[in-house]
C-alpha cells in the first residue's frame, strides 16, 4: 500500500486524530456562518421595518444604499461597513483567507480531517473570523445600539467591556467543545444552578 494512502487511512480510523480534526472543522463553519451573520443581519436589522402580508418589510433604503454595492448581500454589507469605517482594507482581505479557509472545510471536508490534514493557515483564519465577529458586533453596539438607546444616557462604559451575545455564544461554544472535561461541566452546573426553581 502507498505510504501516502496508508498514512491516510490511519489517520483517519485514528479517533484521537480524527475527532479533534472533525470538531474544529464544524467549529470552524459554524463560526463563519456567525460572521457572515455579524456582516448581513445587523445591518439587515437596521432597516427593518416589521411585517406585512408578505414577511418582512425593510426601508427602500437597504436596497438603495446596501444591496445596489453587489449582488451578493455579504459583499454589498461589507462595502457598507467599510464606507462607515467599522472595517478596513485589511479586514476585506481577512474575509476573503477566512472565506476560503470555510471553502475547504466544507467542500473538501474528507481530505481536511484525513489525508491533507487541516489547512495550513487554518489557525490564523480562525482567530481573524473571531477577531472580525468582535469588531463588527463592537461597532454595531458603539455606534450604534448605545447611541440610539436612552437606557446609555450619559453612561460610563469601557469599551473593552463591550460584549455581544455572538461573541459569548462563541466563546462558549468554543469553551465547551474544546476546553478541558471539568471545566466546560462547569457551564451546565452553573445554568442549572442559576435556573433551578425558576
Amino acid at each position: 500500500m502507498d505510504s501516502t494512502v496508508r498514512k491516510s487511512w490511519d489517520d483517519f480510523l485514528n479517533p484521537d486524530i480524527l475527532r479533534p480534526r472533525l470538531i474544529a472543522a464544524s467549529i470552524y463553519i459554524a463560526t463563519f456562518e456567525s460572521l457572515k451573520d455579524s456582516i448581513v443581519e445587523n445591518l439587515r436589522m437596521f432597516f427593518w421595518n416589521g411585517f406585512d402580508e408578505s414577511g418582512h418589510k425593510f426601508d427602500m433604503r437597504y436596497k438603495s444604499t446596501v444591496l445596489n454595492r453587489n449582488r451578493s448581500p455579504v459583499y454589498a454589507s461589507l462595502d457598507w461597513l467599510k464606507e462607515m469605517e467599522a472595517i478596513d482594507e485589511t479586514d476585506l482581505l481577512s474575509y476573503e483567507r477566512v472565506k476560503n479557509c470555510r471553502n475547504i472545510l466544507s467542500h473538501r471536508l474528507f481530505d481536511a480531517i484525513a489525508s491533507k490534514g487541516m489547512p495550513e493557515d487554518f489557525e490564523k483564519c480562525f482567530v481573524d473570523m473571531r477577531n472580525l465577529v468582535s469588531k463588527i458586533d463592537r461597532w454595531w453596539i458603539r455606534e450604534v445600539e448605545i447611541p440610539t438607546n436612552p437606557d446609555f444616557d450619559d453612561a460610563n462604559y469601557d469599551e473593552l467591556d463591550i460584549l455581544s451575545g455572538r461573541e459569548l455564544g462563541l466563546h462558549l461554544l468554543c469553551a465547551i467543545a474544546l476546553g478541558d472535561e471539568t471545566e466546560c461541566r462547569t457551564y451546565s452546573e452553573e445554568f442549572r444552578k442559576r435556573t433551578q426553581d425558576k
